[in-house]
């Protein structure tokens, strides 16, 4: 997928550096199929961050399906990388947020019955509920994030409800990006695009992620707002063949170089005058 956003639309930001997070989740899916120690969170997370990751993701889930407690634990305690811990806005999880105290929490809706997460947080309709669950977790020194869809409402409660951050959720723009450069693609790649640009007006720090591969990675790392990516099922997938350190190295190099593009369009439109 080769689409990127217009040098017009996005010539006044200077594009910051980009992170990448790997979710460990289905590591830990691989280890519990069979149960046991192997394959070792620890050790993918430690790959992960020598191939190029700058944290790690993991989602304790209400019934622990693929990541445990104690994997929560044993990733806090390591400190290989900051732990980004996925969580449903509960009391069980604030309360096991607050006793490990990872670096940052990124709040996610959760349903039994699916098989990943399906979409992004109704943070507009969650105001009341959301408000005090973010300051305790926020007054515990934890950076807060909302999974969200790329919509001005969910942006706009997102400031209200004083999160520190959103994830765009990219799993649309994904499903649409399988089909090449069509309408449906650019459509959702607009949807980004203005979410990351609404994201950054309202003074929240702008992630994204879920589903995205080396193919549609490129148009996502380039939109300037975006400041951190979280990917993981489609990197473990990779990791049977060419081992997880290279997926990762791949992923990585990919990111960069859309992002180097990105600044050197930057860098055109100042010398221009654009």
């Amino acid at each position: 997928m080769t689409a990127t956003p217009s040098t017009k639309a996005h010539k006044v930001l200077a594009a910051p550096p980009i992170r990448l997070g790997i979710n460990v989740d289905h590591i830990a899916t691989l280890r519990n199929a069979r149960g046991g120690r192997h394959p070792d969170l620890l050790r993918a997370a430690k790959l992960a961050v020598e191939a190029g990751a700058d944290n790690i993701t993991a989602h304790l889930r209400e019934d622990r399906r693929h990541i445990k407690d104690d994997d929560i634990a044993r990733l806090t305690a390591a400190a290989l990388a900051p732990l980004n811990f996925e969580m449903a806005v509960t009391p069980e999880m604030l309360a096991i947020a607050l006793d490990t105290r990872p670096h940052a929490c990124c709040l996610v809706p959760e349903r039994r019955q699916e098989l990943t997460t399906e979409g992004g947080l109704d943070v507009a309709s969650q105001v009341k509920t959301l408000t005090p669950f973010i300051a305790a977790l926020r007054q515990g020194g934890i950076q807060v994030a909302l999974f969200i869809d790329p919509e001005p409402e969910q942006i706009e409660a997102s400031r209200q409800v004083g999160a520190d951050a959103i994830e765009l959720h990219t799993g649309t723009y994904c499903a649409a990006a399988s089909g090449g450069d069509t309408p449906a693609f650019r459509r959702e790649l607009a949807r980004i695009i203005e979410g990351g640009r609404a994201g950054a007006e309202a003074g929240l720090e702008v992630h994204a992620g879920h589903g995205l591969d080396y193919d549609n990675v490129g148009p996502v790392a380039s939109v300037p707002e975006i400041v951190e990516l979280n990917i993981g099922h489609y990197l473990v997938g990779e990791a049977i063949f060419v081992g997880l350190g290279n997926s990762v190295a791949r992923m990585r190099a990919v990111m960069d170089s859309a992002r180097a593009a990105l600044r050197h369009s930057d860098t055109e439109a100042r010398v221009s005058g654009r």
